[in-house]
């Protein structure tokens, strides 16, 4: 899921035109690139290996934003990209609040210690929605 993450915002980066958005998904590109690291640990940890794995959602929730080179207005592409990457977020939250849960349920502390750090950095949607409302909805509005 990282790892596809990793590879999609650069391409939001790109297409977004507001310099705040864009230095918020760059902070974002940065905290999922630590988060692939300790998904690396937990891994490592249990003998396994992070294989090639497309998560299918996130297969969808990254393909959405290809609607954004159709539009030409920035305010309305960075809007659509805000909206994107919220949902791009929430599910983040959901998959990491997830898998801490059951963590915590097989006794695995290490692993629920580094799935809540992980989920604490998540916070992405806060940045983005602050952005959103003080400065990219107004204008499309």
């Amino acid at each position: 899921m990282e790892a596809q993450l990793t590879s999609a915002l650069p391409d939001m980066i790109e297409k977004a035109g507001d310099a705040a958005l864009k230095q918020a998904l760059q902070e974002h590109l940065s905290e999922t690139q630590n988060h692939m690291e300790r998904v690396g640990d937990i891994f490592q940890r249990h003998g396994a290996m992070a294989e090639n794995h497309n998560d299918q959602s996130m297969v969808r929730l990254v393909s959405a934003e290809k609607w954004a080179e159709m539009i030409k207005d920035r305010d309305q592409r960075d809007a659509g990209i805000i909206a994107s990457a919220q949902r791009i977020e929430h599910y983040e939250m959901a998959v990491y609040g997830t898998l801490a849960s059951w963590a915590k349920q097989l006794g695995f502390g290490d692993d629920e210690e580094d799935l809540r750090a992980i989920l604490a950095q998540e916070r992405a949607d806060e940045k983005l929605t602050r952005l959103a409302e003080r400065e990219i909805n107004p204008s499309v509005a």
